[in-house]
């Protein structure tokens, strides 16, 4: 059974959540309030145009931009489904990462 794109949506959010330090995954999870969307969406689209300007401004990035779609899924349906399978797909390349860079660490010690 496929999973509904909310469903796949919160997934994803847990995902990040579960990534990043206690203070963001704190702020993200007041964003995902439903009494949020006025602030939520706003700084979605912030984000994405901070991600696009990312190589005129040095102190933005272009993690700005899949965090900030992330942000606009929960409000824009057609967004939900392949932002939530991204993130999922890249909160899963990260783990696997880490572990490949801590077992050099711990190899190199």
């Amino acid at each position: 059974m496929r999973k509904s794109s909310r469903a796949k949506l919160r997934q994803a959010f847990l995902h990040l959540e579960n990534e990043v330090p206690g203070g963001v995954a704190r702020q993200v999870r007041n964003l995902r309030h439903p009494n949020a969307r006025w602030v939520r969406l706003p700084v979605g689209v912030l984000f994405v145009l901070g991600g696009l300007v990312a190589p005129l401004v040095p102190v933005l990035g272009v993690w700005m931009i899949p965090l900030g779609l992330l942000l606009l899924a929960y409000d824009v349906p057609i967004l939900r489904r392949p932002t939530a399978n991204f993130t999922i797909w890249s909160a899963r390349k990260w783990v696997v990462l880490k572990k490949r860079f801590n077992q050099r660490v711990r190899g190199s010690a």
